[in-house]
């Protein structure tokens, strides 16, 4: 099972015991100080994302051969499920249970989310327009071009409803 960071963290100051408590500090503002970027996108906030992104999904109809709330493609399912769940889920399965498809678009858009808030200098305003273009597009640099736009605009609306 794997540690939690505060475990890690512990393990690692219970090792330094021996060194001067000068070391033990400097590691351990080392520590907190990488860990702010990954704490400042939570777990809710990744959750909004993703509600945003099926609140703001474009209505299509039955034979566009996208499923769920979300309107994802058929390959992405099954890729998605079996990278977060370790199985396969098929698009019916997936449109079927929205917990289920809940849980595999948290898991695909929680590092996306992380990347972007990275990638826009931890602007978390940049960084969900920026995810909303990956998710619509695959390329998050389309966040500001054309109708991509539009669609960031009102997911970044969508999501900022949850704050």
């Amino acid at each position: 099972m794997p540690c939690s960071d505060h475990d890690l963290l512990f393990t690692l100051l219970a090792r330094l015991r021996p060194r001067p408590s000068w070391l033990r500090g400097l590691l351990l503002l080392l520590w907190v100080a990488a860990l702010p970027v990954h704490a400042q996108i939570s777990e809710a906030k990744v959750e909004a994302l993703v509600e945003a992104l099926r609140l703001s999904a474009p209505k299509v109809g039955p034979d566009a051969g996208l499923y769920s709330d979300w309107s994802v493609k058929p390959d992405n399912i099954v890729r998605w499920s079996r990278r977060c769940l370790d199985r396969d889920v098929t698009p019916e399965q997936f449109a079927a249970d929205e917990a289920l498809a809940r849980r595999v678009l948290v898991c695909i858009m929680g590092p996306v989310l992380r990347d972007q808030f990275a990638a826009s200098n931890h602007n978390e305003i940049v960084a969900v327009q920026r995810a909303a273009a990956w998710w619509m597009t695959g390329d998050p640099e389309q966040y500001r071009s054309g109708s991509t736009s539009a669609y960031t605009l009102k997911v970044l609306e969508t999501y900022l409803l949850f704050f």
